[in-house]
């Protein structure tokens, strides 16, 4: 088979940062015979964290593409092999990392690509709201491509009929086929990945057989520990009627696995307030023109991200990560905010990145330039990357309020309601009077906060947004 290191025509899947170990491909562009430039896209692939092209980094006539539709490939495995030649043609800068990211022949690293795990965190609830205090739900990120289909293992070996049990004398060699991401998991739980017995194709290990074997294990999983229980196995749906199954995407499989490790680890807890808006749809309504001219929308989702940096600034405990194992709480001097957003394909959170340094004008421009960028499908990695602290908003679609969960590794996230007309006491008039109040959700890393400490902040916000001039609106 020919290698990375001995071909220089190979187009290689580069390495996608930050813990992306693989990624789907949703469908190619190019075929063999087409001639292509450097930089072209020649292929769509899904990761956990985003939809995009890959470009190709030679030039030339394609001679064989390597993936299709449904593959999941690893930073390092050849996309296309081109003859090099035509417009634009440079070395292969991808291919002088082929030594390292070509699979060795040592059993730990041979892994066979495969889907991800069903468990394990990103990201948050909410769409963008609209101009009356709840954005638009239709921040939309990607277009909804193709189902990936189950991808096959390359060069599995023949499994035998009924494998004996593994000794102990076995595990050093016995070749291990599974992904990263399920070592991983094995590897949290205390489970020897050597020892699992795989019911995949060629042996091939997944989440259900590690955590099978978890179950068959003797010995009760250590005190303290954080594995979850395991659910049942489902009934038969289809005795009580019609069913249809729909595989989940990428994006949808990494929100399941994200949502269910950070309700486990994290104790939420979450405080509900309300604020009067009043007096902020005005300031908002008054430089609505201004923020237009410079190219955004004034909503109040960018208002609220203002205030939000501020109170952060004046709780920077809540700006924070734990970390566990050295028992520290980590305080960011940043503020970095991910915006939640809906898309057709599942939730995502973009992120907008020094928002204590930047105006109102700046921040309305920006979060509209990420609010089309969604839509658009042209986010990068790059653009999820950082946050120290989420807002999700889910008042374009009439929800009031409600328990946002936590975007791990943060360690608290705000929830932003519908706005509502209603009346309200004025001692000033000594009558009724209508105001617009907006509903919002708190929750908190029980484990770095206290309840006054989740009660001070939100009362620090709601006064602020009560303020006519708004104090956090400097710039």
């Amino acid at each position: 088979m020919t290698t990375a290191a001995s071909d220089p025509g190979l187009v290689l899947l580069p390495d996608l940062g930050e813990d992306i170990e693989e990624a789907d491909v949703l469908q190619v562009y190019v075929k063999v015979g087409d001639t292509i430039v450097i930089e072209q896209p020649i292929a769509e692939i899904e990761t956990e964290k985003a939809t995009l092209d890959l470009p190709s980094s030679l030039a030339g006539i394609v001679k064989e593409v390597h993936v299709k539709a449904g593959d999941t490939i690893r930073p390092g495995d050849p996309v296309i092999s081109i003859e090099p030649g035509g417009p634009d043609s440079t070395p292969d800068l991808v291919a002088q990392a082929a030594t390292s990211s070509a699979a060795p022949a040592q059993p730990e690293s041979t892994e066979a690509a495969g889907p991800p795990p069903q468990a394990a965190p990103p990201v948050e609830n909410g769409a963008a709201p609209s101009e009356n205090g709840s954005e638009q739900a239709g921040n939309g990120i990607e277009q909804v491509g193709s189902v990936p289909t189950a991808p096959t293992v390359p060069n599995p070996p023949t499994p035998t009929a009924a494998p004996a049990p593994l000794v102990e004398g076995d595990l050093e060699t016995t070749p291990v086929f599974a992904s990263p991401s399920v070592r991983r998991f094995a590897r949290e739980i205390g489970v020897d990945i050597r020892a699992v017995r795989g019911a995949g194709p060629g042996g091939r290990i997944d989440l259900e057989d590690v955590k099978r074997h978890a179950r068959d294990l003797p010995e009760p999983a250590p005190a303290g520990s954080h594995t979850a229980t395991a659910p049942g196995p489902l009934p038969d749906f289809s005795e009580f009627g019609a069913v249809e199954r729909l595989p989940m995407s990428r994006l949808r499989r990494t929100i399941k696995r994200n949502m269910a490790t950070a309700w486990h680890e994290v104790p939420h807890v979450t405080l509900f307030h309300t604020a009067d808006v009043t007096e902020l749809e005005q300031v908002r309504r008054d430089y609505r023109e201004h923020a237009e001219e410079a190219g955004g929308r004034l909503t109040i989702t960018a208002i609220l991200l203002k205030i939000t940096a501020a109170a952060l600034k004046e709780h920077p405990h809540v700006n924070s990560s734990i970390d566990a194992e050295r028992d520290e709480l980590i305080i960011k001097q940043y503020v970095h905010l991910g915006v939640a957003v809906d898309t057709p394909r599942g939730l995502v959170v973009p992120v907008i990145r020094d928002v204590d340094t930047k105006n109102i004008i700046e921040i309305s421009v920006e979060l509209t330039d990420i609010s089309e960028r969604a839509r658009s499908g042209s986010l990068g990695l790059q653009d999820f990357r950082g946050s120290s602290f989420t807002v999700t908003n889910l008042g374009g679609l009439g929800t009031g309020h409600f328990t946002p969960i936590i975007h791990h590794p943060n360690t608290a996230i705000l929830g932003i309601g519908r706005a509502e007309r209603r009346p309200v006491w004025s001692d000033a008039r000594n009558d009724w009077e209508p105001r617009s109040i907006l509903p919002l959700s708190f929750t908190f890393d029980h484990r770095v906060m206290d309840g006054a400490d989740g009660a001070r902040f939100m009362t620090w916000i709601a006064d602020v947004i009560r303020q006519p001039l708004v104090l956090a609106l400097g710039g």
